[in-house]
């Protein structure tokens, strides 16, 4: 009996112990992102291979932009292992020493190209602002060139631009004739000059995505500097709207893990996972936009008719250049200001 009573109380212990504290508990890794379809994708695309693989649980969150990860980092115990941005973004973070230092194998990654990376951060997909317009107002002649958005005469009819320097400066040096490769630094001076030019032709200053497409759709407009994938679905709903490819800015999404996060060498694992070609092929499976990883495009996951309509396939993106983070994460806030004082005046 003393025997069985010994028992039971061991195995009384080992349950109350295992509840407390089990011996093999699964890690959480927080990552933040956009929300919405994007995000959605991503997890299809590349949190359930993380988990698998990594065998841990990733709980998700939203960031609306680098201040969130300044919030983050100033609080000195950041919640977020992980957290999703823009490329400029990122390179910003970067400067200022709110992100933990990639590892070696995260940037020694084959097939991300150097300026889609950083000393703390990597691009994960591909996107671009591109020429769009209405087939409906441009039957014949088609537009080509961002000096087509400045040629009111052979393509009338009202414009929209991103209310920012950024794109804004890119494009009106590239129809006052600067080639791409030659663009950065930005003549600044120049490129507000050429700007005026087609200043009383914007009919709108678009402020989101959301709101680039609307105006188009609506016929407000009958040009765009819009993103590709706005000017798709615009198509895909059957709105006669196309695009060109030629000279588009390519953007990138990237990763960074904020200084001091607490699981920053799973998010490290993490990152590594989701930037290899076999996993960055699967975002193009589940919303339109390109791997980073140029290597995806020789898996056999992504169709030729999928890699036709994604900015970052060889093909499409040799048409453009990737814009530069790095600049823009110096100059932007000053830019800003002069951009800002631009449209009021």
């Amino acid at each position: 009996m003393k025997f069985v009573a010994h028992a039971l109380a061991a195995v009384a212990l080992a349950a109350t112990a295992g509840h407390i504290a089990p011996a093999a508990a699964q890690q959480t890794l927080t990552i933040s992102s956009w929300g919405g379809a994007y995000q959605k994708a991503q997890r299809e695309a590349w949190f359930n291979i993380v988990e698998k693989e990594l065998g841990v649980t990733i709980k998700e969150e939203t960031t609306s932009g680098v201040a969130d990860v300044r919030a983050q980092v100033a609080s000195g115990r950041p919640t977020w292992d992980l957290v999703q941005q823009g490329n400029y973004g990122c390179a910003l973070l970067d400067k200022e020493g709110n992100t933990e230092p990639l590892t070696p194998a995260i940037l020694g990654v084959k097939g991300i190209a150097d300026n889609m990376k950083g000393k703390g951060w990597i691009s994960n997909l591909v996107y671009a602002t591109t020429l769009a317009w209405s087939d409906e107002k441009y039957r014949d002649k088609k537009p080509s060139s961002w000096a087509d958005m400045w040629d009111t005469k052979t393509f009338p009819g009202g414009r929209t631009m991103r209310r920012s320097p950024v794109y804004a400066l890119e494009s009106a040096l590239l129809a006052d004739g600067v080639p791409m490769e030659k663009l950065y630094p930005l003549d600044t001076a120049r490129a507000f000059k050429k700007l005026e030019a087609i200043k009383k032709d914007v009919v709108v200053w678009w402020a989101s995505g959301a709101q680039s497409q609307q105006v188009l759709k609506d016929r407000e407009v009958e040009m765009a500097a819009i993103w590709n994938g706005r000017a798709e679905a615009l198509a895909t709903e059957g709105e006669k709207v196309s695009l060109t490819f030629n000279q588009q800015m390519l953007l990138t999404d990237c990763w960074v893990v904020p200084k001091g996060a607490k699981n920053k060498d799973l998010a490290m694992k993490a990152i590594e996972i989701m930037s290899r070609p076999e996993v960055q092929a699967r975002i193009a499976l589940y919303i339109n936009y390109g791997p980073a990883n140029v290597e995806a495009f020789n898996t056999g996951i992504i169709k030729p008719e999928v890699a036709a309509k994604l900015p970052s396939s060889p093909e499409n993106a040799k048409k453009g250049f990737v814009l530069d983070a790095n600049y823009w994460a110096a100059n932007l806030d000053e830019l800003t200001k002069q951009f800002d004082l631009f449209i009021q005046r």
